[in-house]
């Protein structure tokens, strides 16, 4: 499938997170004519919902968020330019696991259940279909321990040996926040008052926080990308709650909406020194500033 542009695949759980996280990574590789494509593990069926309007679709009620929140992703995606987004095994293949600790953790069908050597050879072969340079993923915990982040973290890493020699994915970027920088938006998000939500978040209520010096790259926006992320986020709107710069999840929490999105380097070629602003440095030439 490969065009000699660049190419990225993100793993990501649940519809709304390869957003919040990378949006802004996809728009600018999409401007950039980088190949994108998006490969979600699940429908996110277990998901709190924040419209009051929609808390029928629930899991305890009518089991039917997940279609939802699959038209909330295709929009999500348009907006973001992304033409390439998959469910992994098909619709309902696997299904959200729910916070760990859930009864969603025990159902066999739940992506916390799934055989992980099946599991990664499905994504294996979208590895040697789309031919990415780069794959992002979470961290091994997940970014903050859900079981479906955990399990997609599991699923990338082993999915990147299974495509053998058929393809060898040159780097893997695991998604993470500086600690320094996330502390001091917050900081500067409690000053300025948390605007229509109750409360600022905490640090410890941020995914994947690291130290600055295990950050390896890290994508700045134009207004263009940030413009995108925004407008795709706010498709989330089961999950999300966008307020110009910030957005809170269903805990109401004001968070940053990132304009910068920041990662480790998980496995491979590590970017060139001096060159941490492109996800492709080092390896076709650069696609994603």
């Amino acid at each position: 499938m490969s065009s000699g542009q660049p190419g990225v695949l993100l793993v990501h759980a649940h519809p709304d997170d390869e957003t919040i996280t990378n949006g802004v990574t996809m728009a600018a590789c999409v401007a950039a004519g980088a190949r994108v494509t998006l490969v979600t593990c699940t429908l996110g069926e277990e998901g709190e919902i924040i419209p009051d309007s929609l808390g029928h679709l629930a899991a305890d009620r009518e089991d039917a968020l997940g279609g939802y929140r699959a038209e909330e992703l295709a929009t999500a995606m348009a907006a973001l330019g992304v033409t390439d987004h998959r469910l992994l095994g098909g619709p309902g293949r696997y299904r959200d696991s729910g916070m760990m600790g859930l009864a969603g953790n025990d159902r066999p069908e739940s992506f916390w259940r799934a055989d992980l050597d099946e599991a990664a050879d499905t994504l294996a072969e979208i590895v040697v279909e789309t031919r990415p340079d780069v794959l992002i993923t979470y961290d091994p915990e997940g970014g903050y321990g859900h079981p479906d982040h955990i399990q997609a973290h599991r699923v990338a890493m082993r999915a990147v040996q299974r495509a053998g020699d058929r393809h060898r994915v040159a780097r893997v970027l695991w998604n993470c926040l500086p600690a320094a920088e996330a502390e001091a938006r917050l900081e500067r998000l409690r000053a300025d008052g948390p605007g229509r939500f109750p409360d600022v978040a905490e640090v410890g209520d941020l995914p994947g926080v690291t130290d600055e010096a295990s950050v390896a790259v890290s994508v700045r926006g134009t207004a263009a990308a940030y413009a995108a992320k925004q407008a795709a986020m706010a498709a989330h709107a089961t999950q999300i709650e966008v307020a110009g710069e910030t957005f809170a999840l269903s805990n109401g929490l004001a968070q940053p909406l990132w304009e910068t999105e920041y990662f480790r380097l998980g496995a491979g070629q590590p970017p060139p020194p001096g060159a941490r602003d492109d996800i492709f440095a080092g390896l076709t030439g650069g696609a994603s500033r």
